[in-house]
């Protein structure tokens, strides 16, 4: 790692590998000047099991149960690598029925590997809510998997010339209404993610890779795709049978971390379209080449004994390896995965080397990061910084989600509380009395308990009343009240020009608030409700009716 020597107060900061916000095992140590990176070094190598001296000490059946290792999101294609190497190397056919069912098995798994590169980018730059739904689909795909495989996530499924069983009665049916419905799920997530400005200030312009970059730098998939080269290996090199479907390769020429994302996308949906044909038009036949079940030379004829054979341990299908060389490659979710074959007239490769996209893909990870801010690092790499800025985002986001719906709340809370405020006031004056209405700054702290008050009030229906006329009664009353402000006097602005005639008018106006009372008692069925209604409406009408009757004719000369 290359640090400048000049400057000063320098943080490296350590990430991974076994760091919370690094999904996997890779080690970063990023140098920062303040919250710039102005350098950084990728480790790898934390999870080698040494894959690939396992395969060149054993055959080809004995080694799928451990393909599935080098990639937990994408295990169909790992397992697809290991058996199309020795299948072109023995120009080996498959059924087309298997053929079918392979690239319907792939495309679930660049589904499945997708979801969970969606999820965690999302809750990396901040949003947590894609991260949970993921799950939902991701459950779905892996629901396909155990009952078509037996297991979840290690298949062991592919076989060289097919597939190691048929796909079971009501699966065709069950994978048709999982593309119905994930489609209406992709449509959420675009609804979600895509326009959200949010999220498209973090992403937008990010992580830009030039269309040389990209070639030079040897990248693949949707890092390749997303710089502009429409260059996908299932349009390339027509393996399976992905060239007897309509699909359109998913690219973009704006390079960013946007783009990235929008492939992903884009993907999935082909990916449903190209389930959706395959399931529709899924021939009969095998779904396994039998003919290659066999030993090509047996070694010790001695072995085939019935003792052996029926009693003892039996030796793994299996067949020998031309002398010849070859290199295989499948369009993985992260991008090209590729076996380097070299065979030896024996059953065990001479060399077998892996490839992987994502090892070559982190080449340019330095060059990306190095300029940008490290609150930037995850839409690059999914690596969370947790930045402080990060949170203060997500909060103004979700402020800004629920303005909307919380100013109608508060107009309403502080007209509650104004009205409340003012009849008190006006109550107070009236009778010429101070006290518990005076409490706080003008009476502000006693109008506020009863506004809660009157809010969080339990709303209690008769059970033997009527209950239209009980529910009607209420909004009578505060409609009268609502009503009163149509006819105060404003001037220009919304100014109020006469504040005492603007108070006596909404007095007179509120004086039908008592009618309000009387339903409301008369519906209770109930004489004491009723004479509680009685008694509140004469206390209205006491002093609200009167007082309307002296002012009407100073009001009207003052509006005329």
């Amino acid at each position: 790692m290359n640090v400048p020597a000049t400057r000063e107060d320098l943080m490296i900061v350590n990430m991974g590998p076994h760091h919370p916000s690094m999904h996997g095992v890779l080690r970063l140590i990023v140098t920062l000047d303040g919250e710039d990176v102005i350098d950084c070094e990728p480790i790898l190598g934390y999870l080698h099991r040494g894959m690939e001296k396992i395969a060149e000490n054993r055959t080809i059946i004995q080694y799928l149960p451990y393909v599935t290792r080098w990639d937990y999101l994408a295990t169909m294609f790992t397992e697809a690598i290991t058996v199309n190497a020795p299948e072109q190397l023995g120009n080996i056919q498959v059924p087309k029925r298997a053929s079918y069912i392979r690239v319907i098995m792939l495309e679930l798994s660049r589904i499945a590997s997708h979801l969970l590169w969606l999820g965690p980018f999302m809750a990396d730059i901040g949003a947590q809510t894609p991260f949970f739904y993921i799950f939902r689909e991701r459950e779905l795909v892996y629901d396909l998997f155990e009952a078509a495989t037996g297991m979840r996530m290690m298949h062991n499924y592919f076989r060289i010339g097919g597939v190691a069983a048929d796909l079971p009665y009501g699966w065709i049916d069950k994978c048709l209404d999982f593309c119905d419905y994930f489609l209406t799920g992709v449509s959420e997530y675009q609804k979600l993610i895509t326009r959200n400005p949010i999220f498209l200030e973090r992403v937008e312009g990010v992580g830009i890779i030039g269309v040389e970059e990209a070639i030079n730098w040897g990248l693949s998939g949707p890092m390749l795709r997303a710089s502009g080269i429409q260059w996908d290996l299932r349009k390339v090199d027509r393996y399976e049978c992905y060239d007897e479907f309509d699909w359109e390769v998913q690219w973009q020429k704006e390079g960013d971390s946007l783009s990235r994302y929008l492939v992903r996308i884009g993907e999935m949906v082909e990916s449903i379209k190209i389930i959706q044909q395959a399931l529709e038009g899924i021939p009969g036949g095998p779904y396994e080449n039998l003919e290659i079940r066999c030993f090509d030379r047996v070694r010790n004829p001695e072995l085939n004994d019935f003792d052996y054979r029926f009693i003892s341990k039996k030796p793994s299908p299996t067949f020998e390896l031309s002398k010849q060389e070859l290199y295989v490659r499948v369009e993985a979710p992260k991008g090209e995965l590729g076996v380097f074959l070299i065979g030896d007239q024996n059953v065990f490769p001479w060399r077998w080397k892996i490839r992987p996209p994502g090892f070559i893909n982190l080449q340019i990870l330095p060059q990306l990061l190095i300029g940008e801010m490290i609150i930037d690092t995850p839409e690059v790499q999914d690596i969370n910084s947790f930045s402080r800025l990060e949170y203060l985002k997500e909060v103004y986001g979700m402020i800004w989600v629920l303005v909307p719906i919380f100013t109608p709340v508060l107009g309403i809370t502080i007209g509650v509380l104004a009205i409340v405020w003012l009849e008190r006031e006006i109550s107070a004056g009236l009778q010429q009395r101070i006290g518990p209405e005076y409490a706080g700054p003008l009476g502000i702290l006693q109008a506020l308990a009863d506004g809660t008050k009157l809010l969080f009030k339990e709303n209690l229906l008769p059970s033997r009343g009527d209950t239209r006329l009980f529910s009607i009664g209420p909004s009578i009353a505060v409609i009268s009240i609502l009503l009163s402000y149509l006819i105060i006097p404003f001037g220009s602005n919304l100014v109020l020009s006469d504040l005492n005639i603007g108070v006596f008018l909404w007095i007179a106006i509120s004086s039908i608030a008592p009618i309000g009372l009387l339903m409301s008692g008369y519906g209770s069925n109930n004489k004491y409700s009723f004479l509680g209604g009685l008694r509140a409406a004469a206390q209205s009408i006491s002093y609200e009716i009167p007082l309307t009757l002296c002012v009407l004719s100073i009001s009207l000369r003052a509006i005329r």
